[in-house]
């Protein structure tokens, strides 16, 4: 149990729901028993109920947290619901202890998982973090035990090896250790090679697996493959470059075609124009989305494509489409939030500045601590203080200019659901007028149809066979469970009389069914189902189906989603929208229509933060937060921040160095 997420926001007061976990949500005071419970501790221990926690003695803190000594009862007065008081002696058992417990007794995975939010991982308090055995951590190579060597940064790895390889000058092992190691340092050495080509080499070497984004574990997996040196293997990746800056995207590239050359085949699905621009061959389909793709469009050598007619992705790679430079930069509104004593991960006591009313991006190559302050720092610490968010932010000392804003949101790429009932209409809730339109018409009305009739989660309109799924679950022991369409309903959803009722000659099936574009024409007269339909068309999914199981759509789709029920809702000016990496998987054109939604909610008088490595996205920036210079321990400083034609002239910059020539060439 960690002190600090029971006391999350040590500047309330007992009486005011300092005690997180006793709590409620709604009011921030203790529950009924609970707050009678600390009433009688504080005045048996002399501890103030309206004194902020912070300022408690510890003496006083460490009784709340872990209880009274044993043999020493309080007196405690407690009054039921039905007004009935009841006085006896008990020991108090303190916040933690009594957690501990209820997790221990608790058969409900509810219970246990909000107790397990008060938890936090330490090191172990045996081994301190090495997780081996004195005996292990007594053989050394150079006077350097292995724990010491897993905790480097891959660079520093890299210089370690090299040394004890001794090609540069000479090794600290003896003629007989470098033979039997030989091999084994080359072994090391390329593979460590391998993930600074990569732009890995700020990742410490024990770091683990689930903390680690989709694309480094892309490239890490890569990294076991190119030490085997095999031949005439065909290597499939999913858009290698998330995540990655310019400068470093280069020596992907170059690895990449180092695979090639040992004579393998490298097919590459991705967006970025510096990776296609360094193919041997490019296979463009669409020429749309969805319904309106799946056609091969050209495949051709590279020199070949680029003269495609037809291709949109060609016209962009050719210029003869770009996403233009803003005439002018937004002002904002004058005021700005303030981050003072950024410390999480690598963040070296940063204080960073966010001018209020702009579109902000927030750059720096690959490990620089972009995610750290914005995602740790800035969005878990005000939700926390906004909503009262259990999450813990990262260390930092303070914000000022919180009151300035109303609202915080991290638009992430995190399914909108995680069942297939989850679909874009129920997200975005344009299937509420949906319903209450069919349940108004007039056959609806004969039959005494609700709003509930039209609903494939409620009894009494969806088909009971699969339970409104459409699909039925079969397990297959030791198996995947396999999933069939429902013989009843066959896959609709609804039973016979739901689907009897029609607008316009359709069910609610087979509006379901359609792609918001088609949609849009066929509510065209109904304000309040045309206008939700409009932001996602214009968040660029018009292609997607209204009824389309969120367990099938791409994370990207998925951030759209919640970006177009965001534009939906009445702006109040004082937003805060956070988004990492929104480009990640969206085509030139795709990218120049998220920046008009972007932009939309900017000149609402909102603010936009980006974490973003695409140029044509910083280009568009109104202000630039850059980070770095480097990546792990040499990153974590503020290298440059302005708008972008200011960041350009900063020569410590990385992506002012790539960010100059698209900026020029307007």
């Amino acid at each position: 149990m960690d002190p600090d997420l029971i006391f999350s926001q040590p500047e309330l007061t007992l009486r005011r729901g300092a005690i997180r976990p006793w709590a409620r949500q709604s009011s921030g005071q203790a529950d009924g028993y609970y707050n009678q419970l600390i009433r009688s501790v504080a005045q048996h221990y002399s501890i103030p109920l309206d004194m902020p926690v912070r300022k408690l003695p510890a003496k006083q803190r460490d009784i709340i947290l872990y209880g009274s000594k044993p043999g020493d009862r309080i007196t405690l007065r407690y009054q039921n619901a039905e007004g009935q008081e009841r006085v006896y002696q008990t020991t108090y058992e303190g916040v933690i202890p009594n957690l501990q417990r209820r997790y221990k007794e608790s058969t409900s995975d509810y219970v246990r998982s909000e107790i397990e939010r008060y938890m936090s991982a330490r090191p172990c308090p045996v081994c301190h973090g090495k997780r081996l055995r004195p005996e292990a951590l007594a053989v050394t190579v150079a006077d350097k035990p292995i724990d010491q060597l897993t905790t480097m940064a891959v660079a520093e790895a890299l210089g370690w090896v090299q040394k004890l390889r001794g090609l540069d000058e000479g090794s600290p092992l003896s003629d007989r250790e470098q033979k039997i190691a030989r091999q084994v340092l080359k072994e090391i050495y390329d593979r460590l090679n391998f993930m600074v080509n990569v732009g890995l080499d700020y990742l410490s070497l024990d770091r683990g697996a689930s903390t680690l984004s989709g694309g480094e574990a892309q490239r890490i997996r890569l990294a076991t493959q190119i030490g085997s040196q095999l031949m005439g293997c065909l290597y499939i990746l999913d858009e290698p470059s998330i995540g990655l800056h310019q400068r470093d995207n280069a020596r992907l590239i170059a690895t990449l075609k180092g695979i090639r050359d040992l004579g393998n085949t490298v097919l590459v699905v991705e967006h970025d124009a510096d990776t296609m621009r360094s193919a041997d061959w490019i296979l463009d389909l669409g020429p749309g989305a969805g319904e309106h793709g799946g056609h091969i469009v050209c495949s051709a050598p590279h020199d070949e494509f680029l003269a495609c007619p037809d291709s949109l992705t060609a016209q962009y790679l050719r210029e003869e489409r770009t996403i233009p430079v803003p005439q002018t930069r937004r002002s904002g509104n004058g005021k700005q939030l303030l981050v003072r004593g950024a410390r999480e991960n690598n963040l070296k006591r940063i204080d960073v500045a966010f001018p209020l009313g702009r579109f902000i991006c927030v750059t720096g190559v690959s490990g620089s601590g972009k995610s750290s302050l914005i995602v740790e720092v800035l969005y878990k610490g005000l939700a926390q203080r906004m909503y009262r968010a259990k999450d813990k932010p990262g260390a930092h000392d303070r914000f000022e200019g919180i009151e300035l804003l109303d609202k915080v949101i991290d638009i992430d790429q995190s399914p909108i659901g995680r069942t297939p009932r989850s679909n874009p209409a129920t997200y975005t809730t344009v299937f509420t007028p949906i319903r209450e339109l069919f349940a108004s018409l007039p056959d609806s009305k004969l039959r005494g149809y609700a709003p509930g009739r039209f609903s494939f989660n409620v009894k009494g309109g969806r088909c009971e066979a699969c339970q409104g799924d459409g699909i039925i679950r079969i397990e297959m022991q030791f198996l995947p469970d396999v999933y069939v369409p429902c013989e009843v309903c066959h896959g609709l959803r609804y039973n016979r009389e739901t689907l009897q009722i029609r607008y316009k000659g359709k069910n609610i099936a087979e509006v379901l069914d359609m792609t918001v574009e088609a949609a849009m024409d066929f509510f065209a007269n109904i304000p309040a189902i045309r206008r939700k339909l409009q932001t996602l068309y214009d968040v660029g999914l018009g292609y997607i189906r209204l009824g389309q199981p969120a367990t099938t759509l791409s994370g990207g789709e998925a951030q759209r989603i919640k970006l177009s029920k965001e534009l939906s809702r009445r702006s109040t000016g004082k937003t805060m929208y956070i988004l990492d990496e929104p480009t990640t998987g969206l085509h030139f054109a795709d990218i120049e229509k998220l920046l008009g939604v972007l932009g939309r909610l900017v000149d609402g008088g909102n603010t936009v933060i980006v974490i973003e490595h695409n140029l044509d996205v910083i280009k568009c920036a109104d202000w630039i937060i850059d980070l770095g210079p480097e990546g792990g321990d040499r990153g974590g400083y503020v290298v440059a921040a302005g708008t972008p034609e200011k960041v350009t002239k900063n020569l410590q910059s990385y992506t002012g160095r790539w960010l100059q020539p698209v900026l020029n060439g307007r």
